[in-house]
């Protein structure tokens, strides 16, 4: 039997973190704890230090939280250094050269972080595309994400980009690219039919028929053979000569994989017991809200350590692929970005950081100079919004605290060893760690 609307519950609790997904690791509830409570103070620290504004929906309700003198002088501290290292731009969020940090032996000008490009102004275009040369634009948002932005295609900022669609086939494997038509959409937009495969590779939670299926969490998709129209990432590399700016999408998690690895947290006999005793009951309210409850009480109990553990599981095949763009010098500057450019580009500059040597906390406190960034975007008080309505906490999902990147990077040493290890998992092993640290930094 078909359970659509089992699926579609389970998305709807999760959809609006696709423009905040998160990426950090600690997994017991002391640590998730530890993070949330610095998230709240991190966010209070920015209200503080803005203008006052009654209407603002980030404005802070309780004062529960004492502001250590110590927290005010990071954050004066974190605004200065964004500053002093953000490119001056008027729309594009969040922007920076990964030679910025301090102690980075990364040279200028190799790969630059941002938030989504979209959105430039003539002068943002000028910098990114004119002075800076971008060649490589990696857009690392879900498809849904790329359906809501009315920008995706603005021919100002993309005109002289040639498209192309990476699909994943598991852990350790080439993905598959395939090249847009001119006028082509990367993604199927809204009204259109529902095919069977998502852009992203994996399948859409809503055609899941096998309620068992969802909930064992040890199945990953695996594919040795590339859809029609796509070939193997290393025929494209190797056949590739003339030298040409393109634009490649590569969806590192969408929302089955964000629904797949909560599940995978979720006590099975939680879900199932309700689910598999009497499958039409989910037809009422009361019964969909009922098993709406296990998910958003493990996401926001989780926050966003447990969706970058999510990320450094089921985004390990897109993460491979970017780190592979990244080691092609033929491709310099390489601009990868999200919506914010603060949790998934987060999590593939701090990979990039700590493979070339840079000292934690320098990485975590490059992390922590997106801390503004949701707040400077327009859909701010929207996400705030949306977040809320859902029974998420956008004091946990909208915000950069130190203590995550921290939280992260300790994870990756206890669960992989080391980040060198955690490429070597992955697929992207020694030799191809050797020439990205040269592409990078000599």
């Amino acid at each position: 039997m078909r359970l659509p609307t089992f699926s579609a519950v389970c998305l709807t609790a999760l959809l609006q973190l696709q423009s905040c997904s998160a990426f950090v690791i600690p997994t017991t509830s002391t640590a998730a704890t530890t993070t949330r409570t610095t998230a709240s103070t991190f966010n209070r620290l920015y209200v503080t230090a803005s203008p006052k504004n009654n209407n603002d929906s980030t404005k802070e309700e309780d004062d529960d939280d004492e502001l250590s003198p110590e927290d005010i002088e990071f954050f004066q501290k974190t605004k200065l250094l964004c500053e002093e290292r953000n490119f001056p731009l008027e729309k594009v969020k969040n922007a920076r050269d990964l030679s910025s940090p301090k102690h980075s032996p990364i040279q200028p000008n190799r790969v630059l972080r941002m938030g989504r490009i979209s959105d430039a102004t003539v002068q943002d275009i000028q910098l990114l595309l004119q002075d800076l040369n971008i060649q490589t634009l990696v857009d690392l948002r879900s498809p849904t994400e790329l359906k809501d932005d009315p920008t995706l295609e603005r021919p100002e900022v993309f005109g002289n980009f040639t498209s192309m669609v990476w699909t994943e086939r598991g852990r350790g494997k080439d993905g598959c690219l395939r090249e847009l038509k001119d006028g082509e959409a990367p993604v199927r937009q809204k009204g259109e039919k529902r095919t069977r495969k998502w852009f992203g590779g994996g399948k859409s939670a809503e055609e899941e028929s096998d309620v068992e299926k969802m909930l064992d969490s040890s199945s990953e998709d695996d594919c040795d053979v590339c859809a029609v129209g796509s070939v193997p990432v290393s025929e494209v590399f190797e056949n590739q000569t003339q030298k040409r700016k393109e634009r490649h999408f590569v969806s590192l998690m969408n929302e089955f994989k964000y629904v797949k690895g909560t599940i995978s947290k979720v006590r099975k006999r939680d879900l199932a017991g309700t689910v598999l005793k009497s499958p039409a009951a989910l037809l009422s309210k009361r019964a969909r809200d009922n098993i709406k409850a296990p998910f958003l009480d493990k996401i926001n109990d989780g926050g966003l350590p447990m969706l970058n553990e999510l990320l450094l599981r089921f985004g390990a095949p897109g993460i491979k692929y970017v780190l592979e763009l990244c080691a092609d010098k033929s491709r310099h500057p390489v601009a990868f970005y999200c919506t914010a450019g603060k949790d998934r580009t987060g999590m593939i500059t701090a990979i990039l950081l700590s493979l070339c040597g840079v000292p934690q906390e320098d990485i975590v406190e490059d992390y922590s100079l997106s801390a503004n960034v949701y707040a400077e975007m327009n859909d701010h008080k929207a996400m705030v919004g949306a977040l809320s309505q859902r029974n998420l906490d956008p004091k946990t999902f909208l915000c950069a605290p130190p203590q995550v990147m921290r939280d992260t990077l300790e994870i990756i040493n206890n669960e992989y060893g080391s980040v060198e290890e955690y490429l070597n998992w992955i697929g992207f092993g020694p030799e191809d760690q050797k020439k990205l640290r040269d592409a990078l930094m000599s």
